[in-house]
């Protein structure tokens, strides 16, 4: 058993396994395609020939779209992407297993793909899910490519439904004010509060712990969210990008109403024996000084929200709301940039430029002051229409 290489153009491989069938012990030869350098190309060689040997090979022509999407869920998504967008990744490859599990891989075309998504949408799947299914299923097939198990993507010709535009939800500052009225007494007001008045993230939120918290200063620091997934359940884990650990200046009511939370959760804790919280203790926490479920969170909210008469407001809306009042405030894109924990004030404007008014009338106005004059004196009679 052996394998060698060729090349087919620069950067492009073509690795050749030869050996013998152990049935009929005919000689058979294997082409994998492969690019990248040559010394990488020697590696997968040798890592193919390891497969034959130990029996663990699978045919490229021969296996199955449910069969490679184990391997990509095993050999990619388990060490390229956190848990909770492996469970993305499953959830949407789910429906390609389910419609094209039994196909052969190498046999799957871009028309197979497409018939894939006009299924989906009868089965009346949104147009949004339907593109997180070929967001998941392009990368599954590209890694395909890069393994050498596919030649070309089919699903970089197959195009998925368009997701209609959806208008990003916020409220009026009067709505925020009803809200937080209606909302005091209840489980969900504070989280409710510190949403609108620091534009945090659920996760980033119920990851927040009381040394990450001071009250004297009037700031807090955002180092770590919580994940709840399928596979690891709730666990600790740091900011998606360097700009998410930040720190937020607080307004005046949230430092009281921090403070207020903070002595009854202490109260609370000294009644049940278990003594004075600890700096890790999370602000927002079980009975028992555990972590609250953010999936428990989130089926909470709009149970909440019904009850108080306004079931339309989510919670990521509050976010979204904090950010512009800021605008309307008249505060620079940076500084919500940063308050956000964006990792860069292009997002930021991508999300929320359809907010900020009155630049081009300010504009107009240096334009005038600079030349408006000058022009007037020299112009001589009326512009003719």
């Amino acid at each position: 058993m052996k394998g060698h290489l060729r090349e087919r153009s620069p950067g492009r491989w073509a690795i050749v396994l030869d050996h013998h069938d152990p049935v009929t012990g005919r000689r058979k030869r294997r082409w994998h395609s492969f690019a990248g350098t040559k010394r990488q190309a020697q590696v997968r060689c040798a890592e193919l020939v390891a497969e034959l040997q130990s029996g663990t090979s699978v045919d490229p022509s021969k296996i199955t779209v449910v069969e490679f999407l184990d391997r990509f869920d095993r050999d990619w998504a388990a060490l390229h992407v956190s848990a909770r967008s492996r469970d993305r990744y499953r959830f949407a490859l789910d429906h390609v297993r389910r419609h094209l599990g039994d196909r052969r891989l190498q046999k799957v075309s871009p028309a197979d793909i497409a018939a894939l998504y006009a299924s989906l949408t009868r089965e009346g799947l949104a147009p949004r899910t339907t593109r997180m299914v070929h967001t998941a299923l392009h990368r599954a097939l590209g890694q395909a490519k890069n393994w050498g198990v596919l030649r070309d993507n089919p699903a970089d010709i197959a195009k998925p439904p368009k997701a209609p535009t959806k208008e990003t939800p916020m409220l009026q500052p009067s709505e925020a004010v009803g809200l937080l009225e209606r909302l005091r007494g209840q489980p969900l007001y504070l989280i409710a509060s510190l949403a609108l008045g620091t534009g945090m993230r659920r996760n980033e939120m119920l990851g927040l712990r009381w040394g990450d918290v001071d009250l004297d200063a009037g700031r807090l620091t955002i180092e770590q969210s919580l994940e709840q997934t399928a596979t690891h359940g709730i666990r600790v884990k740091g900011p998606k990008t360097k700009h998410g650990r930040r720190t937020i200046s607080l307004p005046a009511h949230l430092v009281a109403e921090l403070r207020q939370h903070w002595r009854g959760q202490q109260e609370e804790r000294l009644g049940m024996g278990l003594g004075k919280a600890p700096e890790a203790a999370p602000v927002f926490a079980t009975v028992d000084g555990g972590h609250l479920s953010p999936n428990a969170i989130t089926k909470a909210w709009p149970v909440a929200m019904a009850a108080i008469g306004m079931p339309a407001v989510t919670l990521h809306s509050l976010r979204h709301t904090h950010a512009s009042m800021l605008i309307n405030a008249g505060l620079d894109i940076l500084t919500i940039s940063r308050r956000l924990g964006h990792s860069s004030p292009t997002i930021t404007l991508n999300v929320y430029g359809h907010l900020i008014h009155g630049g081009d009338d300010r504009a107009a106005q240096i334009m005038e002051a600079a030349f408006g004059s000058k022009m007037v004196a020299g112009g001589g009679g009326k512009p003719e229409k």
